[in-house]
């Protein structure tokens, strides 16, 4: 075995433990917003007690006051943007700094020289609800009562809630701070929110862009949709409102058509390729018809819309006195009223997210059911890309959902069941400093009625049409679009355009009403016919080829087996090998050795050669395009041809540690993967107590076992 597979055989044995620590951390609550899941293994209860008793302020060692943590590129440490860029602490910018004053306002967030009005539009958005937003600012925080220059908040992150630490050293620049700031310039909750935000992500460049969707989805755990303005359908306006009663955050946005109109400001106060807020959608007789308003913020605080409905238009004048007091605004804080008509015509998209039931516990607000489940993409094994791949397609992890329940409210009289389905790629973001982006993403729907826990392969896709499927593939964050389907089973598959693409992944579903959910995969069981041979089966031809082959001793080693097993593979051509390891040879003498001597007698020879020759015919009926050896796709069906069923995460670790770096599989790794697994199994068996699929291993124990 050469190092590259040695390598990747230790990566995924890590990984493999990893995950288990994570999946039992999960079951005991950490991850959720009540246990938060340290960010870097930083305590900050524990950190802040530690300064206090030093008498010294908390200086962040994982992300330090150097221009690293400003960027890579633009801001990185030899561009001219960083130049007289100073770190200092709110107690240096002014006299008396407050962590939040009078509580969180949306004019605490105003835009600084960071193109992230995505997230500053998000963190508006979350100053309407307070219990969402002390999810992420967690109360207690001042510069007075137990100041150590240590703050901390809360992300949601694919599926957990993160609890960052930093210390509150700021960007600044001729003493004003360098990004977000307040209006008022003493409150730096906003400030500090974002390099929060900016420690997760890896600087503060890696903000640069995005969509206030994903701003939404890391402050509440929510999922986001987006809604284009020019095909909006006759519910939107239904669906803004509904939405708003449910406690979500709204966004919007006008589209850029070249890049000269980056935060071009239009004739009437509206800014292209910049992210707002809605904050309010109602309806007000005027002219004797009802009239659609909506309300919306800039978080820049200062440009306003001067057409319609804007503040100090002549259509206020024209409404009743009652309206117009609860409606209307004055103040240049950067928030106003236009008519839902124009906001059509104006702004492109409207993004919505919708928030998880555990984010609401007031019981004025209508909650949907949240189903979820993690998964992932592995290159020849998971990762099948999309429908127009069909011979790995069916590779991909599959889901199914349970509708049985239509919504109560249907719109225009269309029965059926209301769900979101979003699809998030993991940690994307984080890895731009290493040259790498968003994979092309998105999902496809199936009908389905089957039996449960049986992964679908490639024949029910060649005759099923997808049911339905997201809008499109698209290198974001993630993929959301929302669906009414009649009641029933669906199977939902996620992928990336193209094979091949590694990846993690988070599927989430919003329903009306409650619904089942499970990731449908094979069943781990072995069913691997005994071969039953007495000495008495042993022709002569074979007795004497294996007395000249076993020399004095009469018995067959792993070094001799190797020897026989090379000169008998080197001459055949329908098979590529680079020929039997002594580590596979030694396998193979394990799994049929009884009397523990090491070596092969006469009938457990006969035995080995009888399985080799059926590994053989499998090994050839599986690899279609006879090249010699197996794609990782056709393993996939070889070994299920051979009895064993195994589940996804299984058939990614013989994918690592059995293919060559093409993904290609030869004939003696293919044989040295049926030999370990039918090895694991049996040991399993014989050390588990009652068949109780269970079993209890000492240290030595484990050892023993682990080194067969």
């Amino acid at each position: 075995m050469g190092d590259n597979t040695q390598n990747s055989v230790t990566s995924t044995m890590a990984g493999i433990a990893s995950k288990l620590q994570h999946d039992r951390a999960k079951a005991q609550g950490i991850g959720s917003n009540a246990q938060a899941v340290k960010y870097l293994g930083q305590d900050f209860e524990a950190l802040r007690r530690n300064c206090l008793e030093c008498g010294r302020l908390f200086e962040d060692d994982n992300f330090e006051a150097h221009p690293s943590s400003l960027g890579y590129k633009e801001l990185g440490p030899g561009s001219y943007k960083v130049r007289g860029i100073t770190w200092m602490r709110p107690t240096e910018l002014c006299s008396n700094p407050q962590f939040i004053l009078g509580g969180a306002t949306r004019t605490d967030i105003c835009q600084g020289a960071l193109g992230d009005c995505w997230l500053l539009a998000a963190i508006a958005s979350l100053t309407l609800n307070k219990q969402v937003l002390a999810r992420v600012v967690p109360p207690g925080q001042s510069f007075e009562e137990d100041y150590a220059g240590i703050f901390h908040f809360q992300f949601w992150q694919f599926g957990e809630w993160v609890d960052v630490v930093i210390d509150d050293r700021l960007p600044t620049r001729d003493g004003e701070l360098l990004f977000v700031h307040s209006a008022e310039g003493t409150e730096f909750w906003s400030a500090l929110l974002e390099k929060a935000y900016a420690k997760l992500n890896g600087c503060y460049e890696a903000l640069s862009g995005g969509t206030t969707t994903e701003g939404f989805e890391d402050f509440t755990g929510g999922i986001a949709e987006a809604h284009e303005l020019r095909k909006a359908g006759p519910q939107l306006f239904k669906i803004i409102r509904k939405a708003l009663l449910r406690g979500s955050l709204l966004g919007c946005s006008i589209d850029i058509t070249s890049s000269a109109d980056s935060e071009a400001i239009t004739s009437r106060k509206l800014v292209k390729g910049h992210a707002y807020s809605v904050t309010g959608a109602e309806q007000v007789e005027y002219g004797g018809e009802m009239v659609k308003l909506i309300r919306i913020r800039n978080p820049w605080g200062q440009v306003e819309w001067t057409g319609a409905w804007s503040d100090g238009s002549s259509e206020w004048h024209h409404i009743s006195d009652e309206d117009r007091e609860r409606l209307r605004n004055r103040s240049e804080d950067g928030e106003f009223w236009m008519s839902f008509s124009d906001f059509l015509r104006q702004y492109s998209r409207v993004e919505i997210c919708n928030l998880t039931p555990d984010a609401l516990t007031d019981d004025e607000y209508q909650k949907w059911a949240l189903s979820k489940f993690e998964g992932n993409w592995r290159r020849g094994s998971t990762a099948g890309g999309c429908r127009n791949y069909p011979n790995t397609f069916w590779t991909n992890p599959q889901f199914v959902i349970k509708l049985d329940e239509e919504d109560d409210d249907p719109d225009d009289n269309e029965a059926g069941c209301t769900f979101l389905v979003g699809l998030i790629q993991k940690n994307r973001r984080r890895m731009r400093k290493m040259g790498e982006d968003m994979h092309t993403i998105g999902f496809a729907i199936y009908e389905y009625s089957g039996r449960r826990n049986l992964h679908l392969n490639r024949n029910f896709f060649l005759r099923h049409a997808s049911k339905a499927r997201s809008e499109t593939f698209i290198n974001l964050r993630e993929v959301c679009n929302r669906f009414c389907l009649p009641p029933g089973e669906y199977l939902i598959v996620p992928s990336t355009f193209e094979p091949n693409k590694n990846g993690d992944f988070h599927v989430r579903v919003f329903s009306e009403k409650q619904a089942e959910f499970q990731e449908l995969d094979d069943p781990i069981e072995a069913n691997v016919e005994e071969i039953e041979i007495t000495e008495d089966d042993v022709d002569d031809g074979f007795r004497s080829l294996f007395g000249q082959l076993a020399g004095h001793d009469c018995e067959i080693s792993a070094f001799e087996l190797r020897r026989i097993l090379n000169r008998v593979v080197t001459r055949r051509d329908d098979i590529k090998t680079n020929g039997f390891s002594l580590a596979t040879c030694r396998n193979m003498v394990n799994l049929l050795d009884k009397d523990g001597s090491g070596k092969l007698g006469l009938v457990e020879f006969k035995i080995l050669w009888t399985k080799i020759e059926g590994y053989l015919n499998v090994y050839r009926e599986k690899d279609v395009d006879n090249s010699g050896c197996m794609s990782s796709t056709e393993m996939r069906m070889a070994v299920e041809e051979a009895g064993f069923s195994l589940n996804n995460p299984l058939h990614q670790i013989l994918v690592a540690r059995y293919s060559e770096p093409n993904l290609s599989i030869d004939f003696d790794n293919f044989v040295g993967c049926l030999v370990r697994l039918e090895t694991l199994f049996k040991a399993f068996k014989t050390l588990s107590k009652d068949e109780s699929g269970e079993v209890e291993l000492n240290f030595m124990e484990w050892l023993n076992v682990s080194l067969l």
